[in-house]
């Protein structure tokens, strides 16, 4: 690898991990060396507490006991793995903390895969079990390994943990070939909290409402574990809704949630956009893909701040982001002890939210750095701009088109609610920009290849503009690019 000059963010930050203290420079926690487990965080919060959809600290801590006793007796122990089909239920919170307690890895699978994607990661994973949740449980017969649609509970000692074993197997979303898993540890993860407290500002008083899934680090590691980690309380959607979003900010007061941006523009194309009170809202955190400024001003013109967040599964998530009540352009600043430097224009990060490797496969990290395959630079303020996935770069004529870019100024035209573009073949400029859009109102080619004239050099203009009822995405809102520069995929 290259050399390049490094940044480490935060030295001037004092910041509380309610066990002493945070050494970000060594990577302990703690004054001492050591902080209290997950576990053991959790279940120490006052017991009359609202911990999450009602349960108090004291009955969630008794729900996971009995389960984690019945890991145990089940023969689950350090390094097995325990899989999750469920849409969004406290039930997944219990399983992970119980999987703390006795060394297991937790993998929460997307159950919007198909079944023979799921069989897949299965097969890869191996696990000891497979909890399908009530709207699941139809897989049972369909997959491979020990399906089981109770928890196991058990009276029983329960381990203290240990926060150096891998806890979490994410996948990644695999928009190219297979999905790879993640492995993250405890520490990771309550790294990565210490990075959302500061973000958000985060207290105990803090009451966070999760509607993006749990299979995915953005809805259960930007807000939800950290939230849980430092006493605060969390209400669960079983899964996205704008209408029923809307209606829970307005009825349930939350303080904080993260919407990603097709998430956000749902909640206002929503009738009940327009009166909703928002104004228990201290920040939504947004993220995982382009953000326009379109889906994030009206937000802000009610007076709630948007905070953007970068990272990855690989980071836990968090890594750069905005922190609520600073100044900062494009993504945001390096959290405390994050490092991040560019090598050949792409992003590197170290730090110690992230994973310990992928799932048999070969070491992710290099020297303790992790290539995101990013593209960013730093401004003289200190901000990074993550300026598009080095993948989606579009090299025309020798010229470096970034997506992201064109995307944007569509996105500003009123008529168009959302664009990704890709690169297609061309036998004179090697590749062109080719734009697909979802639209509020009819639109004309002439009209959007001007409108993008007028803002963008002329190579980076579209060559074509597609018009389609609904881009393909993931469950994070991520358009699956692969699906538009392949129509036979589709």
């Amino acid at each position: 690898m290259t050399s390049a000059r490094s940044e480490r963010s935060g030295s001037a930050r004092a910041l509380d991990c309610r066990c002493g203290g945070h050494d970000f420079r060594s990577g302990r926690l703690g004054l001492n060396g050591t902080c209290p487990s997950l576990i053991a965080t959790v279940l120490a919060h006052a017991p009359d507490r609202l911990a999450i959809n009602g349960l108090t600290y004291g009955a969630l801590g008794s729900r996971v006991r009995r389960v984690a006793a019945g890991l145990a007796a089940a023969g689950v122990g350090p390094g097995d793995r325990v899989a999750v089909i469920a849409l969004n239920t406290p039930e997944t919170i219990v399983l992970l903390l119980a999987c703390s307690a006795v060394g297991a890895m937790l993998a929460p699978l997307n159950w919007r895969l198909a079944v023979p994607e799921l069989a897949w990661i299965l097969a890869d994973i191996e696990p000891r079990l497979v909890w399908l949740d009530a709207a699941h449980s139809h897989l049972a017969s369909a997959l491979p390994g020990p399906c089981i649609t109770t928890l196991p509970a058990a009276d029983g000692p329960v381990p203290a943990g240990d926060d150096a074993m891998p806890l979490l197997l994410i996948y990644t979303s695999g928009t190219t070939g297979r999905p790879k898993g993640a492995v993250l540890t405890g520490a990771a993860v309550r790294a990565n909290a210490v990075l959302s407290w500061d973000m958000h500002a985060m207290t105990p008083s803090d009451h966070v409402l999760t509607v993006l899934p749990l299979f995915h680090v953005g809805g259960l590691n930007i807000q939800t574990t950290p939230a849980l980690l430092l006493g605060a309380r969390v209400t669960l959607h079983a899964r996205f809704d704008a209408a029923a979003t809307l209606a829970a900010i307005a009825q349930d007061r939350p303080t904080l949630t993260v919407l990603v941006p097709a998430t956000l523009q749902a909640c206002l194309d929503d009738p009940a956009w327009p009166s909703t009170d928002l104004a228990s809202l201290r920040a939504i955190t947004t993220g995982s893909t382009f953000v326009p400024d379109s889906v994030v001003a009206p937000w802000r013109a009610r007076g709630v701040p948007v905070l953007e967040v970068y990272g990855s599964t690989e980071t836990c998530p968090i890594a750069i982001y905005h922190r609520l009540g600073e100044t900062c352009a494009g993504s945001g600043r390096p959290g405390p002890g994050v490092e991040v430097r560019s090598n050949a224009g792409e992003i590197l990060l170290r730090g110690p939210q992230l994973l310990a490797g992928y799932w048999r496969q070969p070491p992710a990290l290099e020297s303790g750095w992790f290539r995101t395959g990013d593209l960013g630079t730093k401004g003289p303020d200190g901000c990074w701009t993550v300026r598009d996935r080095l993948k989606h770069l579009i090299v025309s004529g020798g010229e470096n088109v970034y997506p992201a870019e064109i995307e944007r100024v569509l996105c500003e035209h009123p008529a168009i609610r959302a664009a990704a573009v890709v690169g297609m073949p061309d036998a004179r400029w090697q590749e062109v920009p080719v734009a697909y859009v979802e639209v509020r109102t009819p639109i004309e080619l002439a009209e959007v290849l001007a409108w993008v004239g007028t803002q963008l050099a002329p190579f980076k203009v579209p060559r074509a503009v597609h018009v389609m009822e609904a881009l393909p995405r993931n469950a994070m809102g991520k358009v699956r690019r692969e699906l538009l520069s392949d129509p036979a995929a589709r």
